[in-house]
């Protein structure tokens, strides 16, 4: 376990290419830790208690890696031990662990996101209740509730694992569970946990449901639902045998049999996936557990006669299906060599964006260049004006702000948005005479049109110009010299968005 934890950490550091930059989503994130709350527009909290801890180890990137490496890990040894409590030996512990480390997670961990908690913690609730079927002692229903409560707060993805359990159970065996009263006490322990974020939902309006609304409308409806069940195919090739394997003993294998409601469970949760047209990748933190149930029965299945050389045929196998995946997957290719290998790319899907359409580059790797670019251009700007305390730079989305704020060499600059949770984030507190506003390319020239009559000085001053990043022309635009009062315009604009 210790050498496969080894070399879990050791690619996570060499999949990346060092041309890139920190992805989009993380650079928000990292922010979240210095306005600490119990909720987020964008997500739970317990991602910026991590982003928290990073920024008092120094905040560089070294860190900003290491925790999603680190949650990969604990899957990893979680999953170990699952095929321990499955009764499985050698063979199968190798097997999973073959599979964990070269399945989509290896993908997952390379970035700081709430994905790699939240699959954590899918594939800790399904231990844990896979310990209290072993035992039927009560404490391990209070672990499936802690657990499930912080996988909430660190993704509300994991409320569709609850929906989807919960009916499987009641249709199994298992339904004796909802006859003992510490499963009701267990589920109020869920509630007490999560609470402090559900007040805070409140307070504020419930942004989460009106960001689902806008995210379904946006991003969601270029969902494809055929596309959704095809990805999981791809995401699992390599492993796909060994997920078969744990559907068929699921359903055949007789030391099993009190486990079969995990098969309805994964009925139900797809179900849910492919109603609510959810991403494709929202649905990975189903697949460990399963690795386990398949890598013990197939365990059981070589042991017999000449299967037994089926054992390092297995191995192999999964090795070798996911050589392609490391090729294409990761971005371990500049921009330029992808360019030259564009076809598998294209042939898995990978160009095409959430807004539906095919681009150059994978949409994550489009989302790690430019940043240092805009970042530099925007601290030569806000260098030459003599008033900084008194100088907003206002951007038009998240991933803007927060690599400003990550790369700026002004630790002071506090770049802020409209956008996500930057928007609460906005200080009107000093009068603003100046702004250095980062738009999108296309609106660029519209706003400066805009703002001219209200600035003594009004100008572009640069743009984006990596033909690769995803911020390929965003425009950066000097406005110096306020004739009116910018607060109360920025504070009317803040209170029509919210």
């Amino acid at each position: 376990m210790i050498g496969f934890i080894a070399v879990k950490f050791l690619l996570q550091y060499i999949l990346i290419n060092p041309v890139y930059d920190l992805q989009r989503d993380e650079y928000l994130h990292l922010d979240q830790g210095k306005h600490l709350a119990w909720g987020y527009i964008s997500v739970p909290p317990v991602t910026s208690w991590i982003s928290f801890i990073i920024n008092l180890l120094g905040n560089s990137v070294f860190w900003v890696k290491f925790f999603p490496a680190l949650f990969g890990a604990l899957t990893m040894i979680l999953i170990w031990k699952t095929v321990e409590e499955l009764k499985g030996g050698l063979f199968a512990l190798i097997l999973a662990s073959t599979a964990l480390l070269v399945s989509p997670l290896l993908r997952i961990n390379i970035l700081f996101q709430p994905n790699s908690l939240d699959i954590f913690f899918w594939s800790l609730v399904y231990f844990t209740i896979i310990k209290y079927i072993n035992t039927e002692n009560s404490k391990w229903l209070y672990a499936a509730a802690i657990t499930l409560a912080f996988g909430i707060l660190s993704k509300y993805n994991i409320m569709i694992l609850a929906a989807g359990l919960l009916p499987a159970l009641l249709i199994s065996e298992n339904r004796k569970m909802f006859l003992n009263k510490n499963l009701f006490l267990a589920g109020a322990l869920t509630l007490l946990i999560i609470l402090p974020n559900l007040l805070w939902q409140y307070r504020n309006n419930f942004p989460t449901i009106r960001q689902l609304k806008e995210l379904s409308e946006t991003q969601l409806v270029n969902v494809n639902r055929f596309d959704f069940v095809t990805d999981q195919v791809k995401y699992f090739i390599s492993s796909l045998f060994i997920i078969i394997a744990a559907f068929v003993a699921l359903i055949a294998y007789k030391p099993f049999k009190k486990f079969r409601f995990f098969l309805w469970s994964y009925i139900f949760i797809m179900s849910l996936f492919i109603l609510l047209k959810a991403k494709s990748y929202y649905a990975i933190g189903l697949y460990p557990v399963l690795m386990a149930f398949g890598s013990v029965y197939l365990e059981y299945v070589f042991n017999f006669g000449w299967k037994k050389y089926l054992k390092p045929a297995s191995l192999a196998l999964v090795l070798i299906l996911s050589i392609p995946f490391f090729l294409i997957g990761f971005p371990v290719r500049s921009p330029e060599q992808i360019l030259k290998h564009i076809e598998p790319y294209k042939k898995f899907g990978l160009l095409r964006w959430e807004d539906g359409r095919e681009h150059n580059l994978p949409q994550d790797f489009a989302d790690m260049l430019g940043w240092k670019e805009l970042a530099g251009k925007v601290d030569s700007i806000y260098n030459t004006i003599p008033e900084k305390d008194h100088t907003l730079v206002l951007c038009d989305n998240y991933g803007q702000a927060g690599a400003i704020n990550y790369y700026s060499a002004f630790k002071n600059i506090h770049a802020v948005s409209y956008n996500a949770d930057y928007i609460n984030w906005i200080n009107l507190d000093k009068k603003i005479k100046n702004v250095i506003r980062v738009k999108e390319a296309e609106e660029a020239e519209r706003d400066l049109q805009k703002f001219m009559p209200l600035f003594e000085v009004a100008k572009i001053t640069g743009h984006v110009e990596n033909h690769d990043a995803r911020e390929f022309g965003t425009s950066i635009l000097l406005l110096q010299g306020a004739k009116t009062d910018v607060n109360k315009i920025i504070a009317k604009e803040i209170e029509e968005r919210k």
